[in-house]
């Protein structure tokens, strides 16, 4: 699935990053593969336990607003925050599967300063090996065989 999400934003060499437009925004390109794989756990458990878990650090912290809509906004803030953060890491994790596998292909672009962190102030830019986007593009289009639903009236 995340090879397939980036395929749908990569350039025509396969490559998807460093940022991703999303209408008037650009964000980092694992921000935005985060926030397209959560709508797959949206009925999940741990997201109502930490919709739960920041509700109650919220009351107890008293950092609700009054107002019901307003406080429900700020709870969805803190938990999109949560999610991101620990999408970040399964993306990454997920992507250097991906790269052992030999199907994607990770550097690192943007202002660079002596640090250790290889990420320091940089972001990811993936690129998907030749073979397999040619693969996930050809599924992305519909077959000389497949029916669309004009061609079934």
């Amino acid at each position: 699935m995340l090879l397939q999400l980036l395929a749908e934003v990569a350039d025509e060499q396969g490559s998807a990053g460093p940022y991703v437009m999303t209408g008037n925004s650009v964000v980092p390109v694992r921000d935005w593969l985060c926030d397209a794989l959560v709508p797959m756990g949206q009925r999940d458990s741990r997201r109502r336990s930490t919709v739960e878990a920041v509700r109650a650090e919220l009351e107890q912290a008293k950092q609700l607003p009054a107002d019901r809509a307003q406080a429900e906004d700020v709870i969805d803030s803190k938990v999109r925050e949560r999610v991101r953060s620990s999408g970040r890491c399964n993306v990454s994790r997920t992507v250097s599967d991906l790269v052992r596998g030999g199907l994607l292909r990770r550097h690192y672009q943007g202002y660079r300063v002596d640090h250790e962190n290889r990420g320091a102030q940089r972001e990811a830019v993936y690129t998907i090996v030749p073979e397999a986007l040619t693969v996930l593009r050809r599924r992305a289009q519909p077959g000389p065989g497949s029916r669309s639903s004009s061609a079934r009236r």
